[in-house]
């Protein structure tokens, strides 16, 4: 059966829970990263028509791209810069709601307006952040990191149950 990750409503918990729920069930016998994380972006572009979405992984100590869903973006970002590496380095999830008033923010695309940046666990240590942008301010909330961090935990989970740990791209 195909995944339907189309909201049927529109309480943000609800549909949070809902997507939890169907995504799952949808990778639970997957065990390659890159089709993982690349279904991870198209489904939560499904289910929430975020502006950005997309992984970028732990290479060393740049973050290089990965899956993606939106325009085109930054091939490579250094530990403590931006919010992605902002969240690398402090290991913590990161909620900008107005990018231009973070320092130091990478403007991969200027009508990005908010982020929130989750890291990605694999024994102990981060392997990938996934990277979430609004194209509107004041878009993500606790909400938000409560059910992203649960979505970055099964995902972590589901590669650590099969055995595959997060590879090195490149």
């Amino acid at each position: 059966m195909e995944p339907n990750f189309y909201p049927t409503t529109t309480d943000k918990i609800a549909r949070y829970e809902q997507f939890l729920k169907e995504f799952a069930l949808f990778i639970e016998r997957e065990t390659e990263e890159i089709s993982i994380l690349a279904n991870t972006t198209a489904a939560l572009r499904e289910a929430f028509d975020w502006f950005w979405i997309g992984f970028y992984i732990v290479h060393g100590e740049e973050l290089i791209l990965g899956p993606f869903q939106g325009n085109t973006a930054c091939f490579r970002i250094r530990k403590g810069r931006g919010v992605c590496g902002t969240a690398w380095a402090k290991a913590c999830t990161q909620i900008v709601p107005d990018v231009e008033q973070f320092p130091g923010h990478i403007a991969c695309n200027s009508l990005s307006r908010s982020e929130i940046v989750v890291p990605v666990w694999q024994d102990n240590k981060i392997c990938a952040v996934l990277d979430v942008d609004s194209d509107q301010l004041n878009t993500f909330d606790e909400i938000d990191r409560l059910y992203l961090e649960q979505l970055c935990q099964l995902i972590s989970q589901t590669l650590y149950r099969n055995k595959t740990k997060c590879k090195e791209i490149l």
